[in-house]
């Protein structure tokens, strides 16, 4: 049984994913900015054989994701993986942009992956720790999942901003990677393409889209299950970029 936060977890690729992680008997503390959406997918899942926890936040303030951390601490006690999935994308030519709707991406796309790690990174070195003193192998003290998007090496005309917020997650997955190989953290990007999310219906494009190339919400959070568990191991640091099968390229 594993403890799990998703942010960005009320909706899309999050909801799917805590779904799957609750189906099998997982914890999952899923937290965003809209409560309602929270709430409703936690009464959908009373009967399941996992635990759910709603965390209502904004995770482009620091001080929104040090709560998140800890409020999954005191619920569980511990925390085995953290699913970085919060993300807007407002379809704009990068020069109409106004200097505040580029904070609002590049901070709910970039910055929040980086409060989220800043956060959650004492308490693995903290869990890593712990399994060195009690003798047990300490080869795993945590797993970080950015959720990036194949914007970031070829994003549609007016997704700039966005495609930039995801270049910046793929680069730091990479960083933290090798940062928290000492302490038994793993850390992978997963860039999936067009989903079929409210978020990518949104988009003036999306209707141009083959519905052939879009991805279910489910397959890619086959990807991201995958990954925590250890099927994905040797990827950490890499960024996964998977298309109509949900599975890496």
């Amino acid at each position: 049984m594993k403890v799990v936060i998703i942010t960005g977890g009320g909706s899309g690729i999050g909801a799917a994913t805590a779904q799957k992680l609750l189906a099998r008997g997982d914890c999952v503390l899923i937290a965003g900015r809209d409560g309602a959406k929270l709430n409703a997918l936690a009464s959908a899942h009373t009967a399941s054989p996992g635990d759910i926890s709603c965390c209502p936040a904004d995770v482009s303030k620091p001080e929104d994701a040090m709560r998140i951390i800890n409020s999954a601490l005191q619920w569980k006690g511990r925390i085995d993986a953290v699913i970085n999935g919060a993300g807007v994308a407002p379809m704009l030519p990068t020069c109409d942009l106004t200097p505040e709707q580029w904070r609002e991406i590049i901070d709910t796309n970039l910055s929040s992956v980086f409060y989220m790690t800043r956060a959650i990174w004492p308490v693995f070195r903290k869990q890593f720790a712990a399994l060195k003193e009690s003798g047990k192998p300490p080869e795993e003290a945590g797993v970080i999942i950015n959720i990036s998007s194949q914007a970031a090496r070829d994003p549609f005309a007016g997704l700039g901003a966005y495609g930039a917020a995801k270049a910046g997650v793929n680069l730091l997955t990479q960083a933290t990677a090798r940062e928290g190989r000492e302490i038994g953290v793993r850390v992978i990007a997963i860039a999936p393409g067009a989903v079929d999310t409210l978020m990518f219906h949104s988009l003036p494009i999306a209707s141009k889209v083959p519905a052939r190339d879009i991805l279910n919400p489910t397959s890619v959070a086959d990807t991201i299950v995958a990954a925590i568990d250890g099927a994905l191991r040797h990827a950490s640091g890499e960024t996964l970029y998977i298309r109509r099968n949900g599975f890496p390229d």
